[in-house]
């Protein structure tokens, strides 16, 4: 079975040596000790979210923390080309629900966007929380999939600021129900952020899609069933994935 993986201080996980010791404590030594219960000699992933990876030995556990010996160090290099998941705001936890798979499947960031036909709209202090239960879903998913680097959470964008973003990144599909090219058939390149749009429950407008490819987008299909929102990005991520990174 896998080890448990938990997030620790970056300069923590930074500083420990193989053959020396590590304190896992906070919210984090909390949860191993008391919730997973971490127990003397079980061994344990420590990351920093960054990359940064140790494998530890647990020597001493009481109710709030763990005190380790490392037994291994590793570091995950940043992928190129970044996966990017812009996620239109959707009703019930739909979006959050896309945003815990693209976790899981390797994303690199997620993107909230207030499309011009989001049911939900961000704003004032409901912005700020629901910013961040994304960033906790994001978290979560981070160490269920044992995963050393943890995806960005971007501030919410409008339709002017996924323009920027689209002309800035190497490759942008948006997932439509009426595009004829294939996901599967766009060329994939070597470096760069590479976008992939979804819209809310009632689709992209015209005017979006219309200013998304202008900036560059390419309006692309998964197949010939129409996904929900919380799984057309998975979807696509999963299909870029069999392209490259599980090739």
């Amino acid at each position: 079975m896998t080890h448990q993986l938990f997030l620790g201080p970056p300069e923590t996980v930074a500083a420990a040596e193989v053959g020396g010791s590590v304190l896992l404590d906070g919210d984090e030594g909390r949860h191993a000790a008391a919730v997973v219960r971490i127990r003397p000699g079980e061994r344990f992933y420590l990351s920093d979210g960054g990359g940064g990876r140790l494998l530890v030995a647990a020597e001493e556990v009481d109710k709030s923390s763990v005190l380790g010996r490392v037994v291994e160090r590793t570091h995950e290099p940043a992928p190129d080309p970044r996966l990017v998941l812009v996620q239109a705001l959707a009703k019930g936890d739909r979006d959050e629900q896309a945003i815990e798979a693209a976790t899981e499947l390797g994303v690199d960031e997620v993107v909230p966007w207030q499309a011009e036909r989001s049911v939900v709209v961000w704003r004032g202090d409901r912005a700020q929380k629901s910013l961040t239960k994304w960033r906790a879903v994001v978290t979560r998913a981070t160490k269920q999939s044992r995963r050393s680097r943890m995806p960005l959470t971007a501030d919410p964008v409008d339709l002017a600021a996924l323009v920027g973003r689209v002309q800035r990144a190497t490759l942008t599909v948006v997932l439509h129900e009426d595009a004829t090219e294939p996901l599967a058939g766009v060329p994939l390149p070597e470096s760069g952020d590479v976008l992939v749009v979804v819209g809310p429950e009632g689709g992209i407008s015209d005017r979006e899609l219309a200013a998304l490819g202008e900036a560059g987008a390419r309006p692309v299909r998964l197949g010939s069933t129409i996904l929900r929102a919380s799984s057309a990005g998975p979807a696509a991520l999963a299909v870029l994935n069999a392209r490259s990174r599980w090739a």
